[in-house]
């Protein structure tokens, strides 16, 4: 037996028309061809579906049980086709973010809280195990998008600038480099510095500064959190840099903590934070979207 989701339908609207003839309007069909229909697939089946000459038109326990398949069957069918409809036109998909850069979290939920709103039928996630491996993920389709600092020549992968900013020092105001205009690399090395606890090429400090100019600072102490970190900072144990955003949008008033850019020949360092998506996708509704919110949120937190 062949059964195709015409004949679903068609038992469908017959049991909610109590009729061939209401049926058949329902279904854009003559009677006749509804008719033909059915004959076919009671053939097919070996069974009548109706009780014959009843008003309205009665099913049989064939009919009964294939009516159940379609209350079950077809509203599936449904969704799927709605779900299609809505991948072809942007409005559905999956958003699944990797982060390079750890201070990026606290910047980043405020932004998917507002995308999540915007695009209900998109599936998004913050992927944080694949931080270290972002960008051969993005390539192999198990992400799709990375926050990342560090812009790499990758066939198929393009990079969207979000916004600049500063990797500040941050000391206590009583500390002795409060009192210097500019940070270089060599003042450093006498101190311990408070970092997250990721690999020290994950870090604008290292990356920047010290490793170019070979200095080692005196001592390293990792750190999960950025308000943990300020508030070892302002007691003394220690100094940190931190994107001068960060700073802006954590530190409190009372934390008694000063910043100071940092130099390198000279120069202030300033660095810019990327999205790397997919080429194909960059144009894509929602992935648009998720980058202009993106931006929009560091306008807010730069400005403080």
């Amino acid at each position: 037996m062949h059964i195709e989701f015409r004949h679903l339908r068609t038992i469908q609207a017959i049991h909610e028309t109590g009729s061939l003839a209401g049926a058949a309007d329902l279904l854009g069909l003559t009677q006749s061809a509804l008719s033909h229909q059915i004959r076919g697939i009671e053939e097919q089946a070996g069974v009548e579906l109706f009780v014959r000459a009843t008003r309205p038109l009665r099913l049989s326990p064939a009919g009964q049980r294939l009516l159940a398949a379609a209350q079950a069957i077809l509203p599936q069918v449904a969704a799927l086709e709605a779900e299609f409809a809505n991948l072809e036109a942007g409005r559905a998909g999956r958003m699944h973010v990797a982060i390079e850069c750890h201070a990026c979290f606290e910047w980043l939920l405020p932004v998917m809280n507002q995308f999540r709103k915007a695009w209900p039928e998109v599936d998004i996630d913050i992927r944080p195990g694949l931080a270290f491996d972002a960008m051969p993920a993005l390539r192999r389709e198990e992400v799709d998008l990375v926050v990342s600092s560090d812009p790499e020549d990758l066939p198929g992968v393009l990079f969207n600038p979000l916004f600049d900013y500063e990797p500040v020092l941050v000391v206590a105001a009583g500390h002795p480099l409060a009192a210097k205009p500019a940070i270089e690399a060599r003042d450093f090395a006498p101190e311990t510095l408070i970092t997250y606890p990721v690999d020290r090429t994950r870090l604008d400090v290292f990356t920047e500064l010290l490793t170019p100019e070979r200095v080692e600072p005196a001592a390293l102490r990792p750190v999960e959190l950025t308000a943990m970190i300020l508030l070892l900072v302002a007691s003394g144990r220690g100094i940190a840099v931190l994107p001068d955003w960060v700073v802006r949008s954590t530190a409190r008033a009372d934390m008694d903590i000063v910043t100071r850019p940092l130099t390198r020949s000279g120069r202030p360092i300033v660095k810019r934070l990327y999205a790397a998506t997919r080429s194909a996708d960059a144009t894509r509704p929602f992935v648009a979207h998720l980058i202009r919110l993106a931006r929009q949120e560091a306008v807010r937190l730069q400005r403080g």
